[in-house]
């Protein structure tokens, strides 16, 4: 069974305590000059792409997007994506995880939630100027190294997501409202989703790892998404089906097998349900 390609923080050359956990490079660096295509691949980090200048195509667990000014994409750990810059790119390519940057306060993790939630957002040139200050902030202290340089980037990251989220909010966007806690354990059902659907299918099973009753899931997951947890189950299930099939050659029964089915027939009957194609049709058929 062939893995999907994971890529890691890339570290940089001047070494630091943290360098493998954080990263930020000017978008013009990577680029070189060059055009540059990424193959489909995940990542185990938080992957931030903001462009100043942006020209290309950015496909997201199979929606496309095309790249364009003043726009931010950003994705997280375990999504598949295929990137196409044009070389006139400008911008920053920031990478980090949980254990560099995690709020420790409610309000901060709820913001980040919410902005990770949110794969691509474009942007008034006003806003993202806004947005690319604490970036650039961010990106000279971490080539700078000064003393309190972590905190002062952490701190910046708190300033980046405010912002995304203020400047990403458009008068049409409807907004919930709904308790700290009940959004949590929302996150933590997500989040486990995100690393058990392998092997867990069931809504009690997720309830029991969460200290609710399935009946309690149900309300939390209606209450916020307007799905039940079976069907943000079921959605999973497909969504990981289909990164297989497209970014590995693996054969469907393997990858049936890999995401806990062991009757082949089930699982493409399952798949045929939820997409309308047969996991063989939709890999070749999809661009």
């Amino acid at each position: 069974m062939k893995e999907i390609p994971v890529r890691k923080i890339k570290k940089p050359q001047k070494e630091a305590n943290f360098s493998e956990r954080f990263s930020i490079r000017d978008v013009r660096q990577v680029l070189g000059g060059n055009d540059l295509f990424h193959a489909l691949h995940r990542h185990d980090f938080f992957f931030v792409l903001a462009l100043q200048k942006g020209r290309g195509t950015h496909k997201i667990d199979f929606t496309s997007y095309d790249v364009q000014d003043n726009s931010i994409f950003i994705l997280r750990p375990g999504q598949v994506h295929q990137l196409e810059l044009k070389a006139d790119c400008t911008g920053f390519l920031m990478e980090f995880d949980t254990t560099f940057y995690n709020p420790g306060d409610n309000l901060s993790k709820q913001r980040l939630n919410k902005s990770i939630n949110k794969n691509f957002c474009r942007f008034e040139a006003g806003g993202f100027e806004k947005i690319l200050y604490a970036l650039n902030y961010i990106f000279n202290e971490f080539n700078a190294k000064r003393e309190g340089y972590t905190e002062l980037i952490k701190a910046n990251l708190d300033i980046f997501f405010i912002e995304f989220m203020r400047q990403s909010q458009g008068p049409q966007e409807i907004k919930k409202t709904t308790g700290s806690y009940t959004q949590e354990r929302l996150e933590d059902f997500l989040d486990l989703l995100r690393v058990r659907i392998t092997d867990l299918k069931q809504v009690s099973q997720y309830a029991n790892l969460l200290n609710l009753s399935p009946y309690q899931l149900n309300a939390i997951t209606k209450a916020i998404l307007g799905k039940s947890a079976s069907e943000l189950i079921n959605e999973q299930v497909i969504l990981e089906a289909k990164r297989y099939l497209l970014a590995t050659p693996n054969q469907v029964k393997d990858i049936a097998d890999h995401l806990g089915y062991e009757d082949y027939s089930y699982f493409i009957r399952f798949f045929k349900k939820h997409t309308g194609y047969s996991p063989e049709a939709f890999r070749k058929n999809s661009p």
